[in-house]
């Protein structure tokens, strides 16, 4: 999109501005094609058939207004599930039996057919999932990018192949990653472009099948990817489109015996039951990213009105319902005063609403399993701490017809259970310490390890932040957010202990590799 100076203008996580007019326009454009193709049927796609069920289908209803509907999505059962991995097999040899050059033209050509459709996409996300515009576009330009980047790092690796040194004049070797075969991929509702557009390119383009699950909340967003691989030439019978719930298809799908790896997004709960009953016979892959409960701490010497809005925007981007949201932060005790006040006004000058329209920043959480942990979070930091703002339901005017709550900020005691449980709603608990190494400690001691941030003047204490905190995201001194907006390249979204399963995260260049595994070869001559 090109901006009236004629610059070209990019959405990311980071993107604070939204006044551009041409993007708004183009984005009500997708609105009306959004619109437009409301309320329809959508069945599965399986092994280039669209197939029916007889479960009764999936409600996608918007949490912006409950009363609308989205569309009715096809329900797969697990004789669908197995029709869909025995396919994949089938296909998948020879998908990795092309040159890698042509995988990576589909994959690439897949990246530009999203960027041809990105606003009917972000729009889409906007009322599936209650985004906001800026989110939402972000959402779309991440999963191209995504895919681009992955490309890149094959192409940069001449497709994994290279060759290995010799013993003996006549001996020629080489060593080669090749793909596992079919990867069950199972996606999140929060970013259900990006993050399934990502996990899935990945796989495909070193040589795999997929079977893909789209969240049950964002299955709309997953058929426009469907329809964005299919656009793209990618064989049918490599990419396989799964709706369905979790309690019907989710266990179905990575226990079927010849899915021979799986890439997953969401809570930590059913990521280690994957990691612990997935492998029987041999070990298998299970590429995971888990969960968060992120830290941020505000020295004595940070900028406070930086620290202040970058911690409003990590904590209440998507209503809090990010793996990376900033759901905790610690304050030194010289600044907790000024600091708090900040922050409260960064907060109530958040603007509330249906997040499709233009500059709404929060909108709904996603659905009412959301609206009861943010009810029981807030009864339990009434019981043993203090709410400096929010707390309640939002009923006023159009806001009742959807998923609303207040963003909400509790002062609670340092060993209260809320810095530990992972909420996925915009609850803050806000403690304070007496210096940066009871922030670690305090950081530390919870099973997550995904973001953390940093405000501070002192680079010394800043290199002793990264240097000692346990995750694999950390950022110092960012105002656009203070533990969220990792890109492509940029940021390598890597998960330590209970929030990932690899140690070697997505959006970095050791993502790839991870869905093949390696071969030496030896051929005397």
């Amino acid at each position: 999109m090109t901006s009236a100076d004629g610059k070209q203008f990019k959405v990311t996580y980071t993107s604070a501005s939204s006044d551009l007019g041409e993007f708004h326009r183009l984005f009500e454009e997708g609105l009306g094609w959004a619109r437009e193709h409301m309320g329809r049927e959508h069945l599965l796609h399986i092994d280039g058939q669209a197939l029916r069920s007889e479960l009764p289908p999936i409600v996608d209803l918007s949490p912006i207004d409950t009363a609308q509907i989205l569309g009715r999505f096809a329900a797969a059962t697990p004789a669908h599930v197995d029709l869909a991995v025995r396919a994949a097999k089938a296909a998948q040899r020879p998908w990795a039996a092309l040159p890698w050059q042509q995988r990576l033209t589909v994959m690439r050509a897949a990246a530009a057919e999203i960027r041809r459709r990105k606003w009917q996409i972000g729009a889409v996300m906007s009322l599936e999932v209650g985004k906001s515009r800026m989110e939402a576009m972000g959402d779309a330009e991440e999963s191209a990018d995504l895919i681009d980047y992955y490309a890149d790092s094959v192409e940069q690796h001449d497709g994994f192949s290279r060759p290995l040194g010799r013993l003996s004049p006549n001996e020629n070797t080489r060593d080669v990653l090749r793909p596992y075969g079919v990867f069950a991929c199972i996606a999140p509702f929060n970013f259900p472009m990006a993050l399934s557009a990502g996990m899935s390119s990945a796989a495909l383009m070193t040589g795999n099948a997929v079977v893909y699950k789209p969240a049950q909340d964002a299955p709309w967003t997953g058929l426009l990817l469907h329809e964005c691989y299919m656009a793209a030439g990618l064989p049918a019978g490599v990419f396989h489109f799964v709706s369905g719930t979790g309690g019907q298809i989710g266990d179905a799908m990575w226990r079927h015996p010849q899915v021979d790896g799986v890439v997953f997004t969401g809570s930590k709960e059913v990521g280690m039951r994957m990691l612990r009953e997935f492998s029987t016979a041999f070990p298998k892959p299970t590429l995971m990213e888990l969960g968060g409960k992120n830290p941020t701490y505000v020295a004595a010497s940070a900028d406070l009105d930086m620290a202040a809005e970058g911690v409003a925007r990590s904590a209440f981007g998507l209503q809090g319902q990010k793996c990376s949201a900033c759901s905790r932060v610690y304050v030194h005790a010289s600044v907790a005063a000024a600091f708090t006040d900040k922050l409260l006004a960064a907060t109530r000058a958040l603007r509330i609403g249906d997040p499709s329209e233009r500059d709404v920043y929060f909108g709904p959480v996603i659905n009412t399993r959301a609206l009861a942990t943010f009810a029981g979070a807030v009864a339990s930091a009434q019981d043993r701490g203090e709410l400096l703002i929010g707390g309640q339901r939002l009923h006023d005017g159009p806001l009742a017809r959807g998923h609303y709550v207040a963003p909400t900020i509790a002062r609670l005691p340092l060993d209260h259970e809320l810095f530990a449980r992972e909420l996925f709603v915009p609850l803050l608990a806000l403690g304070v310490v007496d210096g940066i190494e009871q922030a670690l400690h305090e950081s530390n001691r919870v099973e997550y390890g995904l973001t953390s941030g940093i405000f501070s003047g002192d680079r010394a204490e800043i290199d002793h932040w990264f240097d000692n905190i346990e995750s694999g995201v950390c950022y110092a001194n960012r105002r656009s957010g203070a533990t969220t907006g990792a890109w492509p390249g940029v940021q390598s979204f890597t998960g330590w202990k209970g929030s990932g399963s690899s140690g070697k995260g997505g959006c970095g260049p050791y993502y790839v590799q991870q869905f093949m595994r390696e071969q030496s070869r030896t051929v005397m001559e």
